[in-house]
Formats: structure tokens, sequence, C-alpha cells
């Protein structure tokens, strides 16, 4: 977002990536979450299983970034 805003220098194509991360992010997280209900686990394990992706990705993202690519 700081790069969005000047605040930050970032690639040219970051912005694009960071959306299409999001939206692949969601993608994966509902797909856990209906296998997930489809294995009839208690709630906290779907829960669990929903925000995996999210945690997966912003790690990767914050290595990359860290790393200024």
């Amino acid at each position: 977002m700081a790069g969005m805003m000047g605040m930050a220098v970032q690639s040219p194509g970051e912005p694009f990536r960071m959306f299409a991360e999001k939206q692949a992010a969601a993608s994966e997280s509902l797909f856990a979450v209906m296998q997930a209900t489809g294995r009839g686990v208690a709630a906290d394990r779907v829960v669990s299983a929903a925000l995996r992706p999210y945690g997966k990705r912003t790690r990767a993202n914050s290595r990359r970034l860290l790393n200024g690519h």
C-alpha cells in the first residue's frame, strides 16, 4: 500500500500482483473451507483452513518485499 501511495519504491507490476495474489488466496481459502466442511470438521478447524492460504501468501510477500523484488 505504501508503494501505491508513493511512499515507497515498488516495481511497476506490483499493484497488479498484489490484487492477483489476494484473488488467488481467496479462491484457495474458499476451496479449503469447502473441503473442511465436507469432511465435517469442527468450526475452529474450518476457520484455520480458511486463514491458512492468507498466512502463506503474507509470509511469501513479506520475504519478497523485504528482499526488494
